[in-house]
């Protein structure tokens, strides 16, 4: 169902349309279609074991469905690796980061893509543009980019993988429990940025257990229960009660 849907809606950006997934006999997704609209911040919740990073997974080209489509601009694509949905404007920050804590923070922002000239890296290139992507994320105080990574707190490690994903992704931004791992002035810091995203025309999939940060951000919410989808509301068009619901499997 799709609840208090403003009509007509533009086309989506990106689609998961009727994907399973199956991991030996678990089954992990069952049927779940998803749009993701050009400029919206959509969440994604659901209790553990609902689905969302599997689903998240699929689109960032992780891992392959089972059976189902992933559509960008109406057309069908069939991502081999993330490599290739990164190439196609999509980026995921997964909650264990993907960081090497024995390299730089403009290390770690460039892995893979180094800016290079005559084959040798540009170093001040890289470290200036490393300073702006670290500007970008407020409240996160962190000032030094050639620290490395393992001396860093929990907090400035999410805060340095997601400036890299959304570095990244300048179309589709996807965003495994952002601010999981942040104290109080850092979440902000973050939410801001997601909101400025907006502005930017990128698309957000957020996935989150935080339902006032949800309501704070998303302009859609879907909502997974035991692998399959139970539905996507309008934030406008519902409140956290019926959120959580919809989670748990009460509403009526």
């Amino acid at each position: 169902m799709d609840i208090g849907a403003p009509a007509p809606a533009p086309r989506p950006v990106i689609e998961a349309r009727n994907v399973s997934k199956s991991f030996g006999h678990v089954e992990a997704l069952k049927d779940v279609s998803i749009e993701l609209l050009a400029g919206e911040t959509h969440a994604l919740v659901g209790d553990n074991g609902a689905g969302k990073s599997t689903l998240a997974k699929i689109i960032a080209g992780a891992i392959r469905p089972t059976s189902g489509h992933v559509l960008l601009d109406g057309e069908l694509v069939d991502f081999a690796e993330p490599v290739e949905a990164l190439r196609a404007g999509i980026s995921t920050v997964y909650q264990n980061l993907a960081l090497i804590g024995c390299r730089s923070i403009a290390a770690n922002l460039f892995i893979g893509r180094e800016p290079t000239r005559f084959g040798f890296v540009q170093r001040r290139v890289m470290n200036r543009e490393a300073r702006q992507m670290l500007a970008d994320l407020r409240q996160m105080n962190i000032s030094d980019i050639h620290a490395n990574v393992e001396d860093l707190s929990g907090g400035q490690r999410q805060a340095v993988a997601i400036a890299r994903g959304v570095h990244l992704g300048s179309r589709v931004v996807v965003l495994d429990e952002p601010t999981a791992a942040l104290g109080v002035r850092e979440t902000r810091g973050v939410l801001e940025l997601i909101q400025s995203l907006k502005s930017e025309h990128r698309t957000t999939l957020v996935i989150s257990h935080n339902l006032a940060h949800v309501f704070e951000l998303a302009d859609r919410i879907t909502v997974l229960r035991g692998g399959t989808k139970v539905g996507t509301v309008h934030r406008e068009a519902t409140d956290s009660d019926e959120v959580v619901k919809m989670i748990t499997g009460t509403l009526l």
